[in-house]
């Protein structure tokens, strides 16, 4: 079965309060996880940060408006029980229970326009639709924009000029540490080198540890005959370490 939406978790939640006893979110996810026979796989799937299992998520997120409805209550942290409202909710035996019915409470309503974001960030953050709790969708969302700005950075890069390439790259290795501590431990050389080296760094102040860097903005495979050249040079220079 797949991962029930925060929705549609929100009244087996209220009826598994329904006894009047205090219930730890933890003990909840395990009923929930349970009553819906998720695997172990879909209890271990886990949210596009890989910071939280996305059952744990909804089933948290489902407490939560539960809470602000009134419906449940929180005697002691990372615990809940059932209100009298609850209680009363459960009499009726409503069909199902999701944001649209939650609506009738003012606590509700209250927790919904208390603050509303402005155009700009409402334009960023959606609010939840039936599947997806508050914070996947700002997840998501985040996803996207690292997704949109890594390709737009790709397309700068390929975009620059090749001394401008061959001194990221150089950069970008001394900030994977490179160099050590060194400020001038990476130089770009490019058209003034020789037999296709762009960059050298050295490793050790005297200079007598150098890694060789060929930088190539290609959009496909580097050639053989590239590396072959690459090759060759790294032999004039006695090279021990290079990067391609």
């Amino acid at each position: 079965m797949a991962i029930p939406d925060y929705q549609s978790i929100m009244l087996p939640l209220l009826k598994f309060a329904g006894d009047k006893k205090e219930h730890s979110i933890r003990d909840a996810i395990v009923h929930i996880s349970g009553l819906f026979n998720l695997s172990n796989e879909e209890k271990r799937e886990l949210l596009s940060s890989g910071q939280q299992p996305i059952i744990n998520n909804r089933t948290g997120w489902a407490r939560t408006y539960l809470k602000k409805a009134g419906l449940l209550e929180s005697p002691r942290k990372s615990y809940f029980k059932i209100t009298d409202i609850g209680l009363n909710v459960l009499k009726q035996n409503p069909a199902e229970i999701n944001s649209k019915y939650l609506e009738q409470f003012p606590g509700f309503v209250e927790f919904k326009t208390i603050k509303k974001p402005d155009a700009e960030i409402q334009s960023f953050v959606q609010y939840p639709q039936a599947e997806g709790t508050p914070r996947e969708s700002i997840e998501e969302n985040i996803l996207k924009l690292q997704n949109d700005l890594g390709g737009d950075l790709i397309i700068k890069i390929k975009q620059s000029s090749p001394e401008f390439f061959e001194r990221l790259v150089v950069d970008l290795l001394l900030k994977m540490g490179y160099g050590g501590s060194q400020k001038e431990a990476g130089e770009a050389i490019g058209k003034s080198g020789d037999e296709g080296i762009d960059g050298i760094i050295k490793e050790d102040k005297l200079g007598l540890d150098t890694i060789y860097i060929q930088a190539k903005r290609w959009d496909g495979t580097v050639g053989r005959p590239e590396i072959q050249k690459f090759i060759g040079a790294l032999q004039m220079k006695g090279a021990k370490k290079e990067f391609l």
